[in-house]
């Protein structure tokens, strides 16, 4: 037994185990695996935590993307009633500047026409006056013509002023 190759190899192996155990490797593997173990336990904690306030962050980005949305459509709502306003503001005083011009026109007419008939009045009383001169002037004599004629002028002068 003591020549076989098996048993110095087997011999080899326990005597290597032994002093693997005499140097305390075992415990120092263990320790380091559950170093490793204990490293990774961390960083999946961190991971997690990470992921967490990553979800938190997002929650927050998207409340405020709502907030922001809902902020742009009411500026957006109230800028169309401000312009419907607006706009009927405008045509409320279009409508008020026409009425006014019409009036100031209607005015403006009534005036030239009152104008024109009092031109055609006076011209016409004038008219008169001067027919009537001529035929007083060829039908009556004298001084009695002369007083009657400027009498009935005036008088026809008054009337149709």
């Amino acid at each position: 037994m003591l020549s076989d190759a098996s048993f110095w190899a087997l011999v080899g192996l326990i005597l290597f185990f032994g002093l693997l155990v005499y140097l305390r490797v075992p415990g120092a593997v263990v320790g380091a695996l559950d170093k490793r173990a204990d490293t990774i336990r961390d960083e999946l904690d961190q991971a997690r935590k990470l992921r967490e306030e990553a979800q938190a962050v997002l929650a927050e980005y998207q409340r405020r993307a709502r907030e922001a949305e809902t902020e742009a459509e009411e500026i957006v709502d109230q800028a169309r009633r401000e312009a419907t306003a607006i706009a009927a503001d405008a045509q409320q005083r279009m409508d008020e500047y026409v009425a006014s011009r019409s009036r100031q026109a209607e005015q403006k007419i009534a005036q030239a026409e009152a104008q024109a008939v009092q031109e055609i009045r006076a011209m016409s009383a004038d008219v008169a006056a001067a027919a009537a001169e001529r035929l007083l002037a060829e039908r009556v004599q004298g001084d009695a013509a002369s007083t009657l004629v400027a009498n009935a002028i005036r008088d026809v002068k008054e009337r149709l002023n």
